[in-house]
């Protein structure tokens, strides 16, 4: 969306006064532990953009608080199993040769937004190792959350969201659904149900200072059912589990992440089978 349509769809330019005073009143506190999944343009016109938007945030949560963020990298993954859109069989093996190792501090996360991008590179952020399914951090507990991310774990009990959820910590969706809701996934892992499978996939990483092509087991993740899934959380939970409230003109949830990761592992259990 151009600046020309966030004009004409925005009453008043938001401010840092005013979205600091919104997410104050949605219930972003102090210390607050804080996963933050965001689009910018439901937003509405900011003025000075994602740097606005981030300093209201930490300033909502202030110097005690840590402020984390999704910063994925999906085209460094086995472009075999692309599918928006699939590429040509014959650019298979230049693009598992020729695409850079992953890089804490230089590869860009993708289609993760302004935000994500912005908090990446703020002075003393910290970002996971993790080559597909990184996440970087802001603030106190950055380190305890981020530094340690094995490539087997992308997103579940030694991921930085089980630490976040050690940490009783919350999610904001700031004009996204809980089909953007990585904490599902953490669910997705603790949950047993009939369907759960692996799956292979590949990606460029450095192992001994050198680049290499590696391939590793994963579990196949599905956000179909996260809508659904988000709506019962929704239907059966109230303040404090989960907060709704408008932050510039954006819908913004403000959920406790152990309580709703909690739910949807049971969720899951119940409703992820094949014969339903």
């Amino acid at each position: 969306m151009s600046h020309a349509d966030l004009i004409r769809r925005t009453h008043a330019p938001h401010t840092l006064d005013t979205l600091t005073r919104e997410l104050r009143a949605l219930g972003i506190s102090p210390g607050m532990n804080l996963l933050v999944h965001c689009s910018m343009r439901r937003i509405g016109f900011i003025a000075g953009g994602a740097q606005t938007l981030l300093q209201a945030l930490l300033d909502a949560i202030g110097p005690h608080g840590t402020l984390m963020v999704p910063t994925h990298t999906s085209l460094n993954t086995d472009p075999a199993r692309w599918e928006n859109p699939p590429v040509p069989a014959d650019w298979l093996k230049t693009l598992r040769d020729a695409t850079p190792a992953f890089d804490p501090l230089r590869t860009p996360s993708h289609l993760m937004g302004q935000l994500a991008e912005l908090l990446r590179t703020w002075p003393d952020a910290r970002r996971s190792p993790h080559p597909v399914g990184s996440f970087a951090a802001l603030g106190p507990a950055a380190s305890h959350l981020v530094d340690h991310h094995p490539l087997l774990n992308e997103f579940g009990d030694t991921s930085p969201l089980a630490r976040l959820y050690d940490l009783d910590g919350h999610i904001l969706l700031l004009g996204v659904g809980h089909d953007r809701n990585t904490s599902l996934h953490l669910a997705e892992h603790r949950a047993d149900f009939p369907s759960k499978t692996t799956i292979t996939e590949g990606c460029a990483m450095l192992v001994d200072g050198q680049r290499a092509w590696i391939i590793y087991p994963m579990l196949a993740l599905d956000t179909d059912d996260f809508p659904a899934l988000g709506r019962d959380f929704e239907a059966t939970h109230t303040t404090p589990d989960v907060r709704l409230a408008k932050v510039g003109n954006a819908t913004a949830r403000l959920i406790h992440q152990p309580t709703l990761v909690d739910f949807a592992t049971d969720w899951m259990e119940l409703h992820r089978h094949p014969d339903d």
